[in-house]
């Protein structure tokens, strides 16, 4: 049987800026990968200026975010399933969140999709975001509670009973990617070896803004033959990333000389691991296939 590992994202590109390496990387080892989009997008903002003058922008915001899926999921090579729900947006300060949106719908709902999808497809390995969301859009914290819902409730028979056969994830994982240890690693290597990068200057500023996030991950998957692979099904994303995006900020080689790492941090087990783990599927590789 092989090997198959599911993440769970808010939105149509959160999967390319989370971990898509990662993704690469297992697909490159044989596992198969299913990504779950709980959203369409809908609600987003165009960020990209050349994006924003193609009218299907303004007509059809949800249908170019499906056709930039399907670029970014062609690139990886991973399963892909929509769950279906409508974006929340990112209401201001005391305004409510859209009716009928995802964030509006109580997790006890959504997250039956969500584990009838587990049961389909059985994998081994959860990714999701941490508590907070990763950063707190509504989306992303309702993301989180349905993941948490359908890793405790998927193998229990009596729960959601119309939603499939039980199936048991072995292990859960919150994406830990920007953490401030990368960050001050990255800039500390610029200093050690081109201090007269005008990088330096920038990464300052970076260095300042994000590195005091703190490290809270167990797990460090080496990824950094995959980091163009990344890059270009990020960029199939267009509406969302404009050419100068920060995340083309960081030439890949630095990277893959001083962080060729996307970090992880193993929520829950339900197999014996290690502290600190090199592989998702550690543990799991002797005893569930």
């Amino acid at each position: 049987m092989a090997l198959r590992l599911i993440a769970v994202h808010a939105h149509p590109d959160d999967e390319s800026s989370k971990g898509a390496a990662t993704y690469a990387h297992y697909l490159d080892q044989g596992v198969e990968v299913l990504i779950v989009s709980c959203t369409g997008g809908e609600r987003g903002d165009v960020l990209n200026e050349l994006v924003a003058r193609d009218p299907k922008s303004r007509r059809d915001l949800a249908g170019l975010r499906r056709d930039e899926m399907a670029r970014a999921r062609d690139i990886i090579g991973f399963e892909h399933r929509w769950l279906g729900y409508q974006d929340s947006g990112l209401p201001d300060e005391g305004e409510p969140i859209p009716e009928g949106s995802f964030a509006h719908i109580p997790a006890e709902v959504s997250a039956e999709v969500l584990i009838r999808t587990v049961r389909e497809f059985k994998p081994h390995v959860m990714i999701t975001y941490n508590e907070q969301g990763g950063y707190p859009h509504p989306d992303h914290i309702r993301c989180h509670e349905i993941s948490k819902i359908a890793w405790d409730l998927a193998g229990d028979p009596e729960a959601y009973p119309e939603a499939g056969q039980p199936w048991e994830v072995q292990k859960l994982y919150y994406e830990e990617i920007f953490n401030g240890e990368r960050i001050t690693t990255v800039y500390q290597w610029l200093l050690d070896h081109e201090p007269t990068s005008p990088l330096v200057a920038q990464f300052a500023e970076i260095q300042e803004r994000m590195g005091k996030r703190g490290n809270r991950s167990t797990a460090r998957i080496e990824v950094g033959k995959f980091f163009e692979q990344r890059d270009e099904a990020l960029r199939a994303h267009a509406s969302q990333v404009p050419p100068d995006s920060p995340f083309f900020f960081w030439p890949n080689e630095l990277q893959r000389q001083a962080w060729p790492f996307e970090d992880y941090r193993l929520a829950s087990s339900r197999v014996d691991t290690t502290e600190f783990e090199g592989d998702l599927f550690q543990g799991i590789k002797e005893e569930n296939t």
